[in-house]
C-alpha cells in the first residue's frame, strides 16, 4: 500500500518528531502502525510547519493545497504526502476529518485565544481529536460511541500538552489559557505575557487542565474496550504515556516554566507493560456504560463525519473557508508591505 522507502522516511519523522506516539505505537498490529506512522507523519510534519516558520499563513494555505493534491490523488513529491494519500485510498479517509486538523492550525496561524473551556476544547477538537478520530478509521471502527471516546482521548492530550507548555507558549507569545480563568485571577492576557511567571494562579489553571484531561483519560478507556483486540495496547499506551506527562507536572507543582515535564524511558517501559495488563483485563471486563456517554459537544462534527463514511465532502465548512480567506488576505497585505518597504529603499 504505500512505497517501503515512503513508510521508512515517515518512520523516521516520528521517531525524531515524538517519542510518546513512537513508543505507543511499538505496540500496535504492523496493518495499523504503518498507516498510523504515515498518518502521524503528515499531521506533525503539517504542524511543526506551522509552529515553527515564521510566516505561519503560508504553511497552512500550502497544507490546504497538499490536501487538494492528497484528495485528488496527485500527491507533491514528499514521502509523507505520498504515504498519506495511500492512507486516504485505502481506509477511505473522510476529507472533513484532516479539514478539521487543518482549521485548527489555521486558527494556530491567526493566533487565536480561546474566552472558555469548550473553545478551547473546540480548538483541541481540531488539533487533537480529528487526529484520534483517523486512527480509529484507520482501525476501521466507525461505531459512534468508540468514536466519541476516541475524541475523548484526543482533546484529553491536547490539554495536557497546553498544560505542560504554559511557560514555553509564553516566551513565544502564544496564549492557550482560557481568558476567563485568567480574568477571574485578576489579569489580562497582555498582563501575563509581559512578565509570564509560575504564580500560584497560573499553576492553579495548569492544574485545573490536567484534571479536565484526567476526567477524560478515564471516559476514553470504556472506547479502548471496544477497539479491535490488536489495537488496544498501542492506544492503551498512549493515554498511560500521555496522562503521565500530567503525572510529572503535578509532581512539579504544575510549574511548567522551570523545566519541562518529560516522562522517561523507565517510565514508558512501566505504562507499555500496563498497557498489556489492562487489554487483558478488557478481555474478560464487561463493557463500561460510559461508552454510551455523549461526546463533547465540541467534537460531535467529527463522529458524524467519520460515521457517515463520506470521503470526500461537498465544500468545506464556511467557518473554515472563512480563516484560510483571512490568511490570504494576511498574506497579501504582508508582501504589498514589503513590496513598498523595498520600493522605498531603492
Amino acid at each position: 500500500m504505500i512505497d517501503p522507502k515512503d513508510m521508512d522516511a515517515c518512520r523516521e519523522a516520528i521517531r525524531h518528531g515524538s517519542l510518546s506516539f513512537y513508543a505507543a505505537s511499538k505496540l500496535l498490529p504492523a496493518s495499523v502502525r504503518d498507516p498510523a506512522m504515515a498518518l502521524y507523519a503528515f499531521c506533525r510534519l503539517a504542524d511543526d510547519a506551522v509552529d515553527l516558520q515564521d510566516a505561519k499563513a503560508d504553511a497552512v494555505l500550502s497544507l490546504r493545497e497538499r490536501l487538494d493534491l492528497v484528495y485528488a490523488g496527485r500527491p507533491r513529491d514528499a514521502a509523507a504526502d505520498r504515504a498519506f494519500t495511500a492512507v486516504v485510498e485505502e481506509f477511505e479517509m473522510p476529507r472533513a476529518l484532516p479539514d478539521a486538523l487543518l482549521e485548527g492550525l489555521a486558527w494556530d496561524a491567526d493566533w487565536r485565544r480561546y474566552q472558555t473551556l469548550s473553545e478551547l476544547n473546540a480548538y483541541s477538537a481540531r488539533v487533537a481529536s480529528a487526529v484520534g478520530v483517523m486512527m480509529a478509521v484507520l482501525m476501521r471502527v466507525r461505531d459512534p460511541q468508540a468514536l466519541s471516546r476516541a475524541c475523548d482521548l484526543g482533546v484529553a492530550m491536547q490539554l495536557t500538552n497546553i498544560a505542560r507548555d504554559i511557560g514555553e507558549d509564553a516566551l513565544e507569545g502564544r496564549l492557550y489559557l482560557p481568558l476567563d480563568w485568567l480574568e477571574e485571577a485578576g489579569l489580562t492576557a497582555e498582563e501575563f505575557l509581559a512578565n509570564p511567571k509560575p504564580t500560584k494562579e497560573i499553576r492553579a489553571m495548569a492544574k485545573r487542565l490536567v484534571m479536565e484531561a484526567n476526567r477524560l483519560y478515564y471516559r476514553s478507556e470504556s472506547g479502548i474496550g471496544a477497539l479491535p483486540l490488536a489495537s488496544r495496547p498501542g492506544i492503551y499506551a498512549a493515554r498511560f504515556i500521555y496522562a503521565g506527562i500530567g503525572g510529572n507536572l503535578a509532581a512539579m507543582n504544575y510549574d511548567s516554566f522551570s523545566a519541562r515535564a518529560r516522562t522517561t524511558k523507565a517510565q514508558k517501559i512501566g505504562w507499555l507493560g500496563q498497557s498489556l495488563l489492562r487489554t487483558a483485563i478488557s478481555m474478560v471486563m464487561p463493557r463500561s456504560a460510559v461508552i454510551y456517554a455523549a461526546p463533547l459537544p465540541e467534537v460531535a462534527f467529527l463522529v458524524d463525519a467519520a460515521a457517515s463514511n463520506q470521503v470526500r465532502s461537498p465544500a468545506r465548512s464556511d467557518a473554515l473557508v472563512e480563516v484560510l480567506n483571512l490568511l490570504e488576505q494576511r498574506r497579501r497585505a504582508e508582501r504589498n508591505n514589503l513590496i513598498g518597504r523595498n520600493a522605498g529603499l531603492s
